[in-house]
Order: structure tokens, then sequence, then C-alpha cells
């Protein structure tokens, strides 16, 4: 098989002809169809994350269709078009996995970080972290779904039921949930970094009322925020911006320190939470509620032989919307 492998962080990926796997119980082989780049890739190959498997093939928004399962696999027939995200194993018998919290099981493996993942032409998956995707989305845009969708479906439920909520940070995950939020009968404010003019239009684009750079207050006191982009500093700002009784939500998986804030922007009941990986009821929620909406994706195609601009790109805030690679 074809992948775009890891070898030591913080190198460019190295393109490999690999030998072909075999699923094992309780597995299922796919052939990927697409894959799309995650801002938590970056991390990965940029090794702010240091418990990578190493050498790895990155990559955790997988599209694919079924080519043989393992011994105990049930109900994926072959071609079926299945979605593997990041939450690639849970042990099922910790106390968080028995509560309904397989997000934070101690011993949980992921996708692209501990399993090899998506970028490349094969994969090998748990089946029982694999989903069937909704018919109205192609490939290339149900990618999206299954980790920016993921995250920030739970993202907006962590940030209650308030009408006015802001995201910073306007990216793949946020003109997901922007949409999802609109639907709900909410009103969307973004911040964007100071001068990205295209961000702030993607945001109107998406249905925002308001968008501005981060460092601004919003119009108006907000019910809830969101904080997508990895940077400690706009928690203190999230705080700011909302009303008592709010709640600032930390939807990213990674971020740098949170510079020391006074007091009185967390008094009044304001709270701080974050948002840890995805379980799969949250799958099972979002996958069913997109099409609805119905959610629709931005999506910009690379060839997997070129993860490595795709990566750039992401790197240096050109996309809009999410990089997704498609093997040959």
């Amino acid at each position: 098989m074809f992948a775009m492998v890891l070898d030591r962080p913080g190198q460019p990926l190295a393109a490999r002809t690999l030998p072909d796997r075999r699923p094992a119980a309780g597995e299922i082989l796919a052939r990927v169809t697409a894959c799309a780049v995650c801002r938590t890739d970056l991390h990965v190959v940029d090794g702010e994350f240091t418990e990578a498997k190493l050498p790895l093939i990155p990559g955790h928004e997988i599209v694919a269709r079924v080519l043989a399962c393992g011994p105990g696999v049930e109900g994926f027939p072959e071609g079926m078009r299945i979605g593997v995200p990041w939450l690639g194993w849970a042990c099922g018998t910790c106390p968080q996995c028995l509560t309904g919290r397989e997000n934070l099981c101690p011993g949980a493996r992921f996708t692209g970080y501990q399993i090899d993942g998506g970028y490349a032409d094969r994969v090998v998956a748990d089946a029982r972290f694999c989903f069937a995707l909704p018919d109205e989305y192609d490939d290339l845009h149900a990618a999206p779904l299954l980790c920016a969708g993921l995250i920030g479906w739970r993202s907006l439920v962590k940030a209650g039921d308030g009408r006015r909520l802001g995201i910073y940070g306007f990216g793949a995950a946020a003109h997901i949930v922007a949409q999802v939020a609109r639907w709900q009968g909410r009103q969307i404010y973004a911040f964007t970094r100071t001068g990205d003019e295209a961000a702030q239009r993607f945001a109107r684009d998406m249905g925002a009322v308001w968008s501005g750079p981060s460092m601004s207050p919003p119009p108006e006191p907000l019910d809830a925020a969101i904080v997508f982009a990895p940077v400690g500093l706009l928690v203190p700002l999230a705080l700011k911006a909302v009303r008592p009784g709010g709640r600032v939500v930390c939807g990213g998986i990674h971020m740098s320190d949170i510079p020391s804030f006074p007091y009185d922007i967390l008094w009044g009941e304001r709270e701080i939470v974050s948002v840890a990986n995805l379980t799969r009821r949250d799958a099972e929620e979002f996958l069913r509620i997109a099409p609805q909406v119905p959610v629709r994706t931005e999506i910009e195609p690379f060839a997997l032989a070129d993860a490595n601009l795709a990566l750039d790109a992401l790197r240096a805030g050109k996309l809009r919307g999410a990089a997704i690679l498609v093997p040959r």
C-alpha cells in the first residue's frame, strides 16, 4: 500500500510503499477514498504531542470502503462506506467507559496517533469505532464531519443552549458548528486573527451576525464561547466577552499556556470547560443531525502524495474550510 509516513516529529512526511495488512479479529481492512487534514495532525507532525507511535501514518478523518473483515466482525459487508474517527480504541471496562465517557478512557488509543491512520490508500480499524456515513455527502465532503464536525458538535453541546455564541478561530470545525448553531436558532459572533479579512468574510458567509479580530469585544455580551484556536491568550478574552453565568469551551486538543488573569473576569459564575476527544454517541448524534441542517462542508482537495503541502497550507492559515487528501 502507499502511505505518507511520519518518521520523526518536525520532519516532512515521507512517501512509502508498505506491505499490505490483513485485519485481525474485530478489525476492518478498508480502501481509503478521502482523509481530511486536521489541526491535530499538525500537533502530531510538529511534535507537540509526545506519545505518537513512530513511524506513524497520520490522519483520523477517514472515509473508506470495506475490503475485508477479520473474525468476529458483522454488519460491514464488502464495499460498504465507513467513517473512521480519532477515537480508535477504548477498553470498555474502566469506570469512564462504563459511564458513557469512553473519550476519557485512560487506555484509549487514537487513529493517526497510536494507530496508523488515513494518510494512505488502505487503513485497518477496530470495527467498534467505524460508522456508516450519511448518503447525502460524497466522500470528500463527508471527511470533515469525522473530527471537525464531531468535536464541533461536542463543543456546541458543552456550550449549553445560550442564543449568542462566540467562536474563536474560524476554520474547519467552526464552519461546521456555525451551521448547526444557526439551525438551532442561535446567533454567531466570529473572532479571527487581526487583519484576517478572508476568515471574517468566510464567517459571514457561514451566517455569522458579526465577525472581527479576537482582541476586539463583541457588540453585546455572549451567552457562551467556543475557543477552537490553540491560543491560550484567547481564554481570558473569551471570559471577558461572556455574560455572568456564561461558559467558555476550549474545543482544541492542544493549546498554548493560558496566561494569568484577574479573578473578576471569572467571577459571576462564569465557567471554563474543555472538550476531550469524542464518543461513539457523539458520532451517532451528529451524523444523524448533519443532513437535517443540512451541513455544507467547504473543502480543498490535495493528492495524497501532496500531504506536506496540505499541512503547510493549514499551518499558514491559508485554507478555507478543510484540506482533503485523495489517494490515486
